[in-house]
């Protein structure tokens, strides 16, 4: 039985280092095979998450976000078509290499979905489905490339180097890894299946890297540290979801809890298989994830800053100027509990 560890298990092992400012860090990465963003932060297709606001702001930001596929085809369209343009004028924002990311599924309308996105200006789809290491979704992929010859597709999610393989010989173009492990996801609790983050994205980027095919590490982020060992395992851009959350560009309205004067802002936070989620849709079975109500966190560039911050600060630890630097440099080293815990600011937890 093999051993699988995850972001609590590990940390990043300081090296010699000869970088004299962290601004110095540059960390332009690759989104997909064929585009680029120069930070790697990619805001989650959730409909909690990302809608044009998100996009819109992840991209001046530097990163991406993905729209979800839950509305309908028209107004997903419009969201993109919308991303393309400054708002109030007629001038494109963006240009050709940029990706401009939406998410669709891989039954009913689909193909459609996938075609009216194009037509609207998305450059990159992302097939969202639980389990990527599916008939369907290899199918998707080739079909989608098919009709579409010039549009790339992110498959997934997937945790396995079996399924990578699979699913990067049928043509994907960046994959998604995490099964799982969302910080609302209820998937291992309800079937028992998933695979740690660490081990996950090491096992897929070690397949990946022959393909030439980009890693996007989805799911298991609690605080800044883990995007800085998603990126150490080998991945090219981090997936967030929950660090997002509650911010102002997320869909959804700013709710006041509790009374006057001692009121608190928040905004809902609700995995993408929770009841919450799939009511709206009108569905009500399969049900492997959950819902919260998040404080409400401000501006959503506070928190890329910060995250920022702490990457650069992370490759400067490992003499590191780049992401192609910090992925031949940085070495893992597996921690015990009593590590774990030694971690932690100790005052504020006795």
């Amino acid at each position: 039985m093999k051993r699988a560890l995850t972001y609590d298990d590990v940390n990043i092992v300081p090296k010699y280092s000869e970088l004299e400012s962290r601004g110095d860090v540059k960390l332009n990465t690759r989104f997909t095979k064929n585009t680029e963003i120069t930070i790697p932060i990619v805001a989650s297709p959730m409909d909690t998450v990302t809608e044009l606001d998100m996009a819109r702001e992840m991209m001046e930001l530097g990163g991406v976000g993905i729209v979800h596929r839950f509305m309908s085809i028209e107004k997903q369209a419009k969201m993109i078509n919308e991303l393309c343009y400054m708002p109030g004028t007629e001038h494109i924002i963006v240009n050709k290499a940029s990706p401009r990311c939406a998410a669709v599924g891989v039954t009913g309308d689909y193909l459609e979905r996938s075609q009216e996105l194009f037509n609207n200006g998305c450059n990159v789809l992302l097939i969202d489905v639980a389990h990527g290491h599916h008939k369907l979704v290899g199918e998707a992929i080739e079909e989608i490339k098919t009709r579409l010859e010039q549009i790339e597709v992110i498959a997934g999610s997937v945790a396995t180097g079996e399924a990578t393989k699979y699913l990067c010989e049928k043509g994907a173009d960046a994959i998604r890894v995490g099964i799982g492990n969302g910080s609302l996801c209820e998937t291992r609790i309800r079937t028992g299946v998933g695979i740690p983050q660490v081990f996950a994205i090491i096992d897929c980027v070690s397949i990946a890297d022959d393909y030439n095919v980009p890693i996007i590490a989805d799911g298991g982020v609690r605080n800044i540290g883990d995007v800085c060992k998603g990126l150490a395992c080998g991945a090219d851009t981090i997936m967030l979801g929950s660090l997002l959350s509650g911010t102002k560009e997320t869909p959804g309205t700013i709710e006041k809890i509790g009374k006057w004067p001692n009121e608190q802002l928040h905004k809902k936070y609700r995995g993408s298989a929770s009841l919450d989620s799939k009511k709206s849709r009108g569905h009500n079975k399969n049900v492997e994830g959950n819902h919260k109500v998040i404080p409400y966190k401000g501006k959503v560039k506070r928190i890329i800053n910060d995250i920022q911050d702490g990457i650069r600060s992370s490759f400067s630890y490992v003499g590191a100027n780049t992401i192609d630097e910090f992925h031949s440099k940085v070495e893992l080293m597996e921690v015990t509990m009593a590590g774990n815990l030694e971690g932690k600011p100790h005052l504020l937890t006795t």
